[in-house]
């Protein structure tokens, strides 16, 4: 079950907004097939191992037992139902490490194997398991995006140093390890939310560029309806076309913008998180990267509206600037 699970961690960041899932098949204490899913749309798991099979294992897989860290799934989406398969290979001893909460499934899929003579184990490595798609659990069972807050801040609780012009550098907390540690956090994301002050002072481009694969949907909430002006549509998130741009405001934009760059009109106030959740629901977003500015962060942590926080603490002091989102909270949340 371990190797299943690595090979499901093959795909962090690509199968959104399906469940990582890895698949093994032993024999005799032997690895005869393995697969995972790749991306949403492709093959399952399941199928993945059984089509890895050599020729001349193929007889071996009805004495085979199938190791899958998701419950497999017994309906019809975007590919056939994997106990189908399963049934017809001949398994007759499957271990399934997570129950899939989904409805379509819930349980049904170890059903039906059982109810054809299958021997179904369930629960090996289920923390483990939880872990792995801790996103798609807050999915299903919260029926809202995966919230991850991401800030980094200096010994004495600073996120930025006192800056005279937005021309100014902001303060560089991260080493090179820790920057692409941060980019692979983008990669897992579908999408990424900063404030207005972020992108008037930092010109982010808000991309993945020190870690394989996709760069996340760019969010940009300016609740002062102050940006997004003539001279903005030179900063690098207009001109930087690997992935769309989401500019949330409180009125109707004038402007004309690149095709990528798509403008929704949300609530000021106590209704803009849930109007927030709702839109990225409507859209199929199915996890978010909260990177900033500190108001923004402020507001997740008051809410309570998170499921995960990267704090980094740089070994070095400020002793003053824009003061870390924590500065505002009456108590610190859990970090990763």
């Amino acid at each position: 079950m371990k190797r299943a699970l690595d090979l499901a961690c093959q795909a962090e960041g690509e199968t959104s907004p399906n469940p990582l899932v890895g698949a093994v098949i032993v024999y005799q204490d032997k690895i005869i097939g393995e697969g995972y899913h790749h991306r949403a749309g492709q093959p399952h798991a399941e199928v993945n191992a059984f089509e890895s099979v050599a020729p001349e294992a193929r007889k071996w897989i009805p004495l085979s037992t199938l190791y899958v860290t998701l419950e497999p799934c017994c309906h019809r989406g975007k590919t056939p139902p994997c106990t189908d398969r399963i049934l017809k290979e001949g398994v007759k001893k499957v271990v399934v490490a997570l129950q899939d909460p989904f409805p379509q499934v819930g349980g049904k899929g170890i059903e039906k194997l059982r109810a054809a003579g299958v021997e179904v184990q369930v629960g090996l490595l289920e923390k483990e398991a939880r872990q792995l798609n801790a996103m798609f659990l807050v999915n299903v069972l919260k029926r809202r995006p995966y919230i991850t807050l991401k800030w980094a801040e200096s010994k004495d609780g600073y996120i930025d140093a006192v800056r005279d012009s937005m021309q100014a550098a902001p303060t560089k907390f991260s080493s090179e390890l820790r920057l692409r540690e941060t980019h692979r956090l983008r990669h897992q994301h579908d999408a990424i939310l900063v404030g207005a002050n972020t992108f008037q002072m930092d010109n982010p481009s808000l991309t993945n560029r020190y870690w394989s694969g996709k760069s996340p949907i760019r969010i940009v909430w300016d609740s002062r309806d102050s940006l997004f002006q003539e001279e903005s549509l030179r900063s690098k998130l207009f001109t930087e076309s690997v992935a769309p741009v989401w500019l949330i405001t409180a009125s109707p934009l004038q402007q004309k913008f690149p095709p990528f760059v798509h403008s929704f009109v949300l609530s000021r106030g106590t209704h803009f998180l849930q109007e927030f959740i709702d839109l990225l629901n409507e859209k199929g977003v199915k996890s978010l990267l909260v990177e900033g500015g500190s108001k923004v962060l402020q507001t997740f942590l008051s809410a309570h509206l998170y499921d995960a926080v990267e704090r980094e603490i740089a070994p070095f002091m400020l002793f003053d600037g824009t003061p870390s989102p924590l500065s505002f909270c009456e108590e610190t949340p859990p970090q990763n």
